[in-house]
């Protein structure tokens, strides 16, 4: 009988919320790679996975300190990122929040180098990136460790097939719940109502988080696909709670480009409670 894949096998086997692309940089960024990957990208131990990480591998502040070399705020916040695109918003918050320690969490290549890029020429010291799967990376932290996680604007996955990509799940909640301390928030931002309806589906039915909002804004209650997101507009709806625009994201281009579609912009923020 074939025995089921475990540790982490399974984990490669995993869904997973992006596609691989080309990691071909152009010569801007090459230049950028080899001159700041080597202060600003940890590397650690990914158990012979590419995007993977050891299961000997566990996250405590201590580590973190050790690890991440000058420039660790003994006193600051861990913040971390996950798909931080281009880079353009953890790099604008560690600059403005230089008291903080921020990790950004990519797993393309071009993304990563251009965030090495703009951190590099802002001299920051207190902003580390690292290549690999979230959910792989939330699983390796001590409990308690994060103060924020961050996820704005992830892939929607607009397909019904794939909305199982998508990467706010109940296992990354979970994964989240347990790295953040008592009280540390999770703040998802999207432009898609089908996904900020998915967002609602996994987490205002949890009992180790609570929703923090104070907005009230109506959803369609069932699920359209690419092609068919017009049809929302009919369907039933109801009203969930989301939040303000949260003021430390910085307004990216991408972002900018919903806005002038005339997409609304969904601001949630979930608080670990003890369950």
């Amino acid at each position: 009988m074939e025995q089921e894949p475990q540790g982490q096998e399974a984990r490669r086997r995993a869904v997973v919320s992006f596609v691989r692309r080309s990691s071909k940089l152009d010569p801007r960024m090459e230049r950028a790679w080899e001159k700041y990957s080597g202060e600003y990208l940890l590397e650690l131990d990914k158990g012979g996975h590419e995007l993977g990480v050891s299961a000997d591998v566990r996250l405590s502040r201590e580590f973190l300190a050790s690890v991440w070399g000058e420039g660790f705020r003994a006193d600051g916040r861990i913040i971390v990122e996950i798909g931080t695109g281009q880079g353009e918003n953890i790099v604008a918050a560690a600059a403005a929040h230089s008291e903080d320690n921020f990790l950004g969490l990519e797993v393309y290549t071009p993304g990563v180098a251009h965030a090495l890029l703009m951190a590099g020429k802002q001299e920051l010291h207190n902003l580390r990136m690292v290549q690999v799967n979230a959910p792989e990376l939330l699983q390796a932290f001590e409990p308690g460790v994060l103060d924020e996680v961050w996820t704005f604007f992830p892939d929607p996955w607009p397909k019904t097939k794939h909305h199982k990509r998508r990467i706010v799940q109940d296992a990354l909640a979970s994964a989240v719940h347990a790295a953040l301390k008592d009280g540390g928030v999770w703040r998802i931002a999207t432009d898609i109502d089908d996904y900020a309806l998915h967002v609602h589906e996994v987490m205002d039915v949890r009992a180790d988080f609570e929703n923090a909002g104070e907005l009230t804004v109506s959803l369609a209650t069932e699920h359209v696909s690419k092609g068919t997101a017009e049809m929302a507009a009919q369907l039933p709806h109801a009203d969930f709670t989301e939040s303000a625009r949260f003021e430390g994201r910085v307004l990216t281009n991408f972002e900018n480009k919903g806005i002038a579609a005339g997409r609304v912009i969904h601001d949630m923020t979930y608080r670990a409670v003890q369950a």
